[in-house]
Order: structure tokens, then C-alpha cells, then sequence
């Protein structure tokens, strides 16, 4: 009788000393020998799979005391398919916690306001941590997946920051910026003051994207629209010349030659009036707000004074005097 006591309290002496154990590595740090360790748990992966797939990748974690982790917590059936970092000092746990989250490993990719489509979709493709499956789609088709309103993609999409799990889709970015487009032009739109020139917002997006080639001065913009809107309600050519340099391509070295304004294109605003079909650029939202908000003014006509600002005019014989002033400067 002695005897089985004495194994009973054994027993319980190593139960309490087991769940002490294990309560104790559950909690403490994973020692790791560099400062990130990546990871991928597969779709479908149960937590035993998962538990392996990170041993394999170099995770220093008990396969078996995870699983056993996660079954004891109720929380097997709950780990995310995904990618992830695990960073100094994460416990299991914490571990387990990240993967029933779903805190994925965290990229980004910068778009540029002023970049062209195309400048976008090279930064796009040449992302290393995208899910590369828009490569083979034309301008076309890959407006066909995002859009049932628009065919032609400039100007189309909000020039941003966006974070995204690695192993993204690239169609998710577009779909993403696309839509963060549509609802600044939108809000932009809105708000706007019911005079303005514009047909719809898309012509007001235009007008945003010629704004944005113009000036990077957040200062000059609203008066920069505000010499295009009075341009527009006179009948007057825009004669701005990023619409030309769009519409000439890969032609456009550098330098617009007096040919060059003679030469018809649809955005060649020397040669024709109104505004071009489509946007030329990726506008921000100062120059969406420029575009629907633009300065009262009488002014015409503005040239660049050769240190980032404009001179603006009235007139067009003010307008030659400032030409010939800043032209001569800038020459010397």
C-alpha cells in the first residue's frame, strides 16, 4: 500500500513538473540565429504540417510540443495559410498567436505620383514579393479584370503606399490603387463647385493629371488650374506642354522642338482644343483637389521663373515680358 502511494505521488510529482515544463517553454523566447526568420504555412496545412513546414525552414520550434501547443489551447483548426517573419524573442505562443491571426509577414510597394501607368506597372513587375500574374495581360485585358467602366488604364490608379502579405497577387495592388483612385475622385468630385468646366469626373481627373506634370509646388497648383479652367471656359488651347511629350511616346528625347507643337496628336494641346482623351500621369490627391478647387484668378498664362516658380499673367503682352525676362535669365 506504502508502495503505490508512494507511486502516486510520484506520479503527481512528475504531472506538475511536466505542465511546469511545458507551461515554461511555451513562454519562453526562441532562440534564433539571425534576426528574421521567414516562413510559409501552405494552404490546407493542418498544424502538424504547419509545425513541420517551419522546422523545415529553419523555425527552432518542437514540431511535436507545438502541435500539443495548439491542440491544448483549441486552436489547431484555426492557423492561417501564409507568409511570416518570426522575429527575436517571439515565444510559442506568441508564435501560434501570429499564425491564428494571420499576421503575415508585411511588404510594400511605392507608387509615385506624376509616374505614368506604364512606369507603374514596371515597379509592379519588378517586385520581388508579388505573385507575378498580370505579366502576359495587355494595358486592355488588364483593365477588363479591373474595371467595367474604363478600357484605358492612366491616370487610373492612386499613387501610394500599399502593404501587402508576400506572395500577393499583383492584380490585388491594381484593384487596391484602382479603387483608392475612384474614391478620392469621388469625394474630390463631390465637392467640387458646379461651375467648373468638366463634363464628369473623369474629365476633372484629366485636368488633375495635367496638374501634376506641371509643378511640384503644392503652392502653385490651384493657380495652375485655376489658368487652365479660364483657359477651357475662353475656348483657349491648354498649350501645355506634358500633353505633347505624353502623346509623343518613346519619340520624346528630352526636348520639345517646334515640330514637335506642330505635330497632331489627340494630346497635342497646341493643335487642338480642350482637354486630351485620357489622363497623362498618376495624380495626387493635391492635384485631384487642385483640379475641383481652383484658384478665382484672371490669369491666362504662366512661365517658369527658372527656380521652381511661376510668373503668372493677365495678359498676353505681360506674358511675352515675363518670357522674355526668365528666358533671358535662365539662358544666362
Amino acid at each position: 500500500m506504502a508502495f503505490i502511494k508512494k507511486l502516486l505521488v510520484t506520479g503527481v510529482v512528475v504531472s506538475v513538473a511536466a505542465v511546469a515544463g511545458f507551461s515554461w517553454w511555451a513562454k519562453s523566447p526562441l532562440t534564433t540565429e539571425g534576426p528574421v526568420v521567414e516562413f510559409t504555412i501552405n494552404p490546407g496545412s493542418g498544424v502538424g504540417a504547419a509545425a513541420q513546414q517551419m522546422a523545415r525552414a529553419g523555425v527552432p520550434v518542437n514540431p511535436q510540443l507545438f502541435n500539443i501547443l495548439a491542440r491544448v489551447t483549441g486552436q489547431a483548426s484555426r492557423i492561417k495559410a501564409g507568409s511570416y517573419e518570426l522575429k527575436p524573442n517571439t515565444s510559442p505562443r506568441r508564435l501560434l498567436t501570429q499564425l491564428v491571426r494571420g499576421e503575415f509577414a508585411q511588404e510594400s510597394i511605392t507608387i509615385v505620383e506624376g509616374w505614368t501607368f506604364r512606369q507603374m506597372r514596371a515597379a509592379v513587375q519588378a517586385h520581388a514579393r508579388l505573385r507575378h500574374d498580370t505579366v502576359k495581360l495587355s494595358d486592355e485585358e488588364l483593365m477588363k479584370k479591373i474595371s467595367t467602366e474604363y478600357t484605358k488604364p492612366e491616370g487610373l490608379f492612386f499613387p501610394d503606399t500599399y502593404l501587402f502579405a508576400k506572395g500577393s497577387s499583383e492584380l490585388a495592388i491594381y484593384k487596391q490603387a484602382h479603387q483608392a483612385m475612384l474614391n478620392h475622385l469621388k469625394a474630390a468630385w463631390e465637392t467640387r463647385d458646379p461651375s467648373l468646366p468638366y463634363k464628369n469626373p473623369y474629365e476633372a481627373l484629366v485636368m488633375a493629371s495635367i496638374i501634376e506634370k506641371e509643378t511640384g509646388l503644392r503652392s502653385e497648383r490651384t493657380m495652375i488650374a485655376g489658368v487652365f479652367v479660364n483657359r477651357l471656359r475662353t475656348g483657349m488651347m491648354l498649350q501645355t506642354d506634358p500633353a505633347v511629350i505624353y502623346g509623343m511616346g518613346e519619340r520624346f528625347a528630352g526636348d520639345i522642338r517646334k515640330k514637335d507643337l506642330q505635330l497632331d496628336t489627340p494630346y497635342n494641346t497646341y493643335t487642338r482644343i480642350g482637354l486630351p482623351p485620357t489622363p497623362i500621369a498618376l495624380p495626387g490627391i493635391q492635384s485631384l483637389s487642385a483640379a475641383l478647387a481652383p484658384a478665382k484668378t484672371q490669369a491666362l498664362y504662366f512661365v517658369a521663373r527658372g527656380d521652381g516658380t511661376s510668373q503668372f499673367s493677365d495678359n498676353l503682352n505681360d506674358h511675352n515680358r515675363a518670357v522674355n525676362q526668365y528666358q533671358r535669365r535662365t539662358n544666362q
